[in-house]
């Protein structure tokens, strides 16, 4: 079992969108998924709750249950358990980063979004957990200026995952329903967007996996 945390203490990056659109595409691909939402808000609840099929669990968990959450989990069939948290920092997203296998930063293309993220990095870094950003909420035009100096500036602290998510409506549509963007219009550019974000992703898991394997060999 592998455990995605989406973390940023800076609000409205996306956490909630990325955790729950990343959950269809990933089960589409073959994974057995399961939610935590440790957000005060609950966003990620309430899709839970808006949506028709129930083939995504999603359970609210408190700091402290996280731990036994995790390893109740790691002893069923579950593969995957994407975790989204509150934008702030709390005893929820520490939690969340310590129980993390990946911790993944969705920030926008915007100086106050990049300076949280180094926050968010330190961190991370501090508690020597694997971290990739991806950045969120971009024009959709390819040659925009904000958008390549926000990539360098997160290239240049760590991985970006690939590819950029632009702001689209399906986004917004997909949540509202209790779906995933590759659920409400398959063959769009959100669509798009989320499927080569998962492969970014499980190719990012998989690295970490053998870097894992490698440390126990030695």
């Amino acid at each position: 079992m592998r455990t995605i945390a989406f973390i940023n203490q800076k609000g409205g990056t996306g956490k909630s969108t990325l955790s729950a659109c990343l959950a269809v595409a990933a089960k589409d691909a073959g994974e057995r998924v399961f939610l935590i939402d440790m957000d005060p808000q609950k966003s990620l609840t309430k899709w839970g709750h808006r949506r028709e099929e129930k083939d995504l669990p999603v359970e609210t968990v408190s700091p402290g249950k996280l731990p036994s959450v995790l390893a109740a989990l790691a002893r069923g069939p579950v593969t995957l358990v994407i975790i989204d948290t509150p934008a702030t920092d709390t005893p929820a997203a520490e939690a969340a980063m310590a129980g993390a296998d990946l911790c993944v930063i969705p920030a926008r293309p915007t100086i106050f979004d990049i300076w949280s993220s180094e926050s968010t990095r330190g961190k991370l870094k501090t508690l020597g957990k694997d971290y990739a950003f991806v950045l969120t909420q971009c024009s959709a035009m390819p040659e925009s200026a904000r958008v390549r100096d926000g990539a360098a500036a997160l290239e240049a602290m760590g991985g970006l995952l690939q590819p950029f998510i632009c702001s689209r409506v399906d986004y917004q549509e997909a949540a509202r329903e209790g779906m995933g963007v590759t659920e409400i219009e398959p063959y769009g550019k959100a669509a798009d967007e989320i499927r080569q974000l998962w492969t970014s992703v499980k190719r990012r898991l998989s690295r970490l996996k053998h870097v894992e394997k490698s440390k126990k060999a030695a």
